[in-house]
């Protein structure tokens, strides 16, 4: 496209080739005209955004250019964008009909915008909330959107967007406080009143609730003083932001006559004399309260826990029973922190015949979720439960239909989200793939040892060869003493002395074997085309790798990947990184057998994060594959795989990873340097190579 301006003839045949015109039957003739009015950086703008949206939807295209001169005369070239965007990112999530309101609503997009310009949004706070909630102490919550701030115990709900304050820090500010307020319900009782006792002596409900909300938050407030003081410092800031002076001096005032709320039954007392004041606003940060609800939740839950918790000590008594001894009728509790503060939750221990138990961290968070509930852990949820003596419906999760992957429980049952880049819309389509990471089951225990034993002459080479990298010689400078002068630190030494101070002693240097620092994490093609020769191939290869890099001491981890589609990209752990070498990783490089398809972006950005989270100075990622990215769904094929790949491997490198590829596949040569750059690649031209070839690309781009 040219600088020039064009006319409505040469718009209209970029329109025609955009909207598909051939088979959509759409006609651009006067929107066309309409273009050929605009100067010819508008122009270039407009087509350039119909063709990116047309990459989603051409319909939606369509709707685009038709409104995009009325768009020009009122937004900005950012806002368009943001609103083509945001059209995309609702067609994702919802369908076409929900995206066509918006690209139709202009006038409701431009109050949005404006706001969306300094709002925090749930989508993109959601992956630093989440972590924070879960550090909190008590029972694990979600996180999920809805249209009020509230939570039922189990789940906190969030509205999408918090626009209340002049910038996008503060608003993210403003969804941290209203989230741990939301957390501080249940964790410090405010959920555990009958909402119908609560509400039986008065007639207008809704003004109880709100007196009932508002003393819980003063008496939550107290317990944040306490356990989060820069928190409530932070709340009580934003509080005077947005509150007008009147309510707070009446909130003040409450404070100062309420401190002695500590129970939520002292609310319900004190709710018996507020009651027939005028009631002052809620703080900003109180979100939304719904007892029934969360009632409700809390019956079904006491009633799975119990259930679960017996079944668990049934478990533990069988396993006593195994060792010779009578199983237990009963366990008994006994208390780690006897000298804690009435707040804080007692640390409990499993205990049998005055001996205490080793207890599953699955168990620990059930023992947890009880008493948040019921303040202590009841003598009849102690005695071990009889065979078949609950419903199994309460005993396991409830099965989830695969294709229901937006709900909001979903990511704690195994399941994790990752964008995925779109290269005709310029942009990710968010959270759009599903990924779940399985255990690869053991297979062929055999082998690992017939490997080691065809390749025997070979591992002893590759042994005498990697024992010479276990450590690396670094220079120490500025010693005490040592096998050379380190002249900078003399000559710096010297002018100390000079100008009359005590000249230092540390002026040498000296050799010293480092220990290496590398964490790298294999990821091992599984689909469908490694089939036959070539995962026997991959999987000698591991062979090879794990003798090298247990005599090497590098920290490394595998896993395959492979996939069906978006929503159901799975990664299958043969090693992780604190796993040590084990009969279950032998038998796991064992079993590893072909699957499905290679849709290769989710993984990658899988396996980031995962390398993010280990501590090591050198990050590296190696592929190992016989082809390019693929996948069932036939756009994933060809340019749009390669290009979101090529996206997971940029993001990688600006989180510190090296990525690498090992491949098989002789075209390789025409995509790999796109995809991971000229010097970060290496095609074998014979895949009985691998095996040999392997430890030896491994060492050189370590060394």
């Amino acid at each position: 496209m040219t600088d020039q301006r064009l006319n409505a003839e040469q718009i209209g045949r970029i329109l025609d080739d955009i909207m598909e015109v051939e088979f959509s039957f759409l006609h651009t003739e006067s929107m066309a005209m309409e273009l050929a009015a605009l100067q010819a950086d508008q122009q270039r703008f407009v087509l350039q955004w119909a063709k990116r949206v047309s990459s989603t939807n051409v319909q939606l295209a369509y709707e685009f250019a038709s409104r995009a001169v009325d768009a020009l005369a009122r937004m900005d070239g950012e806002m368009i964008s943001a609103w083509c965007l945001h059209a995309m990112d609702t067609y994702d999530r919802a369908g076409l009909h929900p995206a066509m309101e918006v690209i139709k609503d202009l006038e409701g997009f431009l109050e949005f915008g404006h706001l969306r310009a300094s709002a925090a949004l749930l989508e993109q706070v959601s992956p630093v909330l989440t972590p924070f909630i879960h550090g909190l102490s008590g029972r694990k919550l979600s996180l999920q959107e809805d249209t009020r701030a509230w939570t039922d115990g189990e789940t906190l709900y969030l509205p999408e967007m918090m626009a209340r304050l002049d910038s996008e820090e503060e608003n993210f500010q403003l969804y941290k406080a209203m989230a741990t307020h939301l957390w501080a319900h249940t964790r410090y009782g405010t959920l555990n009143i009958d909402p119908e006792v609560l509400f039986a002596p008065y007639e207008d409900q809704q003004r109880a609730l709100h007196w009932f909300h508002l003393l819980e938050t003063l008496r939550l407030d107290n317990y944040l003083r306490r356990d989060l003081p820069g928190l409530y410092r932070q709340m009580q800031q934003l509080e005077a932001r947005l509150a007008d002076k009147e309510g707070s001096a009446i909130l003040n005032a409450l404070r100062g006559e309420l401190d002695s709320l500590t129970t939520a039954a002292d609310s319900v007392e004190a709710l018996s004399r507020l009651y027939d004041r005028p009631a002052p606003s809620l703080p900003c940060y109180a979100g939304g309260m719904d007892l029934r609800q969360a009632w409700q939740a809390r019956e079904l839950r006491l009633q799975r826990e119990e259930a679960r918790f017996r079944d668990a000590l049934r478990v533990l008594a069988e396993e006593l029973q195994g060792d010779s001894r009578e199983p237990p009728e009963r366990f008994d509790l006994r208390e780690r922190n006897p000298d804690r503060e009435a707040s804080e939750l007692p640390e409990l221990e499993l205990v049998v015949a005055d001996q205490v138990m080793p207890v599953p961290e699955h168990v620990k968070q059930m023992m947890t979720s009880i008493q948040l509930d019921l303040t202590e852990i009841p003598e009849e949820y102690l005695v071990p439960a009889g065979e078949g003596e609950y419903d199994a419906s309460l005993l396991e999760d409830e099965e989830l239909d695969p294709d229901d992957v937006w709900g909001g429980t979903y990511h704690e049952e195994g399941a994790w989200f990752y964008d995925e880049w779109d290269f005709g819309r310029l942009h990710y389509r968010k959270n759009w793939c599903v990924l779940r990471e399985l255990e690869q089951e053991a297979g062929d225990a055999g082998f690992y040892a017939r490997t080691l034993d065809r390749y025997r002459g070979l591992v002893r080479s590759l042994h005498r060869t990697f024992e010479v990298l276990r450590g690396e010689d670094k220079v120490l400078r500025r010693q005490p003493q040592g096998e050379d002068i380190d002249i900078d630190a003399f000559v710096e030494a010297l002018a100390d002395m000079r100008s009359g101070m005590e000249m230092s002693d540390r002026v040498f240097s000296r050799m010293h074997k480092d220990e290496r620092n590398i964490a790298v994490l294999f990821m091992v093609d599984m689909s469908g085309s490694t089939k036959g020769w070539i995962n026997q191939a991959e999987r000698e290869a591991l062979v090879l790798l794990v003798e090298s890099l247990e005599v090497l001491g590098d920290r490394y981890a595998i896993y395959g990947f492979s996939g069906w589609a978006r929503k159901r990209c799975e990664v299958y752990r043969i090693k992780s990184f604190d796993e040590p070498l084990s009969d279950r990783v032998k038998g796991a490089i064992g079993g590893m057998e072909p699957k499905d398809y290679t849709r290769m972006g989710a993984p990658i950005r899988h396996f980031t994060r995962m390398l993010e989270e280990v501590e090591a100075r050198t990050k590296l990622l190696i592929t190992l594959s016989d082809g390019k990215p693929d996948d069932y769904d036939h756009y994933y094929r060809g340019e749009y795989g390669i290009e979101d790949t090529r996206q997971a491997l940029f993001e990688a490198r600006v989180a510190g990873i090296h990525p690498f590829c090992i491949t098989i596949d002789k075209e390789g040569a025409d995509y790999l340097p796109h995809m991971y750059g000229k010097a970060n690649y290496v095609v074998l031209d014979d895949v009985a190579k691998l095996p040999l070839k392997v430890s030896d690309i491994y060492r050189k781009i370590t060394s």
